[in-house]
């Protein structure tokens, strides 16, 4: 048998999954200070964050990019909420300058 699963979990039923190009890791650094934040106030959570390190498969020719995030949030509504809000759309004159990003959400 398996270890029980975390409430949380279940709760956060959608993902937020971001491929990302840094450019100006500077700004980079300032918009991951602040984003957290943004997502946390939509009852999201940053789930994972880490840094490509082997692309297996690439036939759908996506851009290239260097790190990957993963996002949780309890519905899309929330996330489409958490993208539209004021506190995140603050952030996207900085997030422009630091990275390109795909962000897609799965459920």
């Amino acid at each position: 048998m398996g270890a029980p699963h975390s409430p949380l979990l279940y709760r956060l039923a959608v993902k937020l999954i971001g491929l990302i190009h840094v450019q100006d890791p500077a700004a980079f650094s300032v918009y991951r200070e602040q984003v957290t934040a943004t997502v946390e106030r939509y009852n999201g959570k940053v789930v994972g964050r880490g840094r490509l390190t082997t692309m297996l498969w690439n036939e759908l020719d996506c851009p290239p990019f260097e790190f990957l995030v993963e996002l949780a949030f309890p519905s899309a509504q929330d996330a489409q909420q958490w993208a539209d809000s004021p506190e995140y759309t603050a952030l996207l004159s900085v997030r422009s300058q630091a990275m390109r990003l795909t962000l897609f959400g799965v459920e």
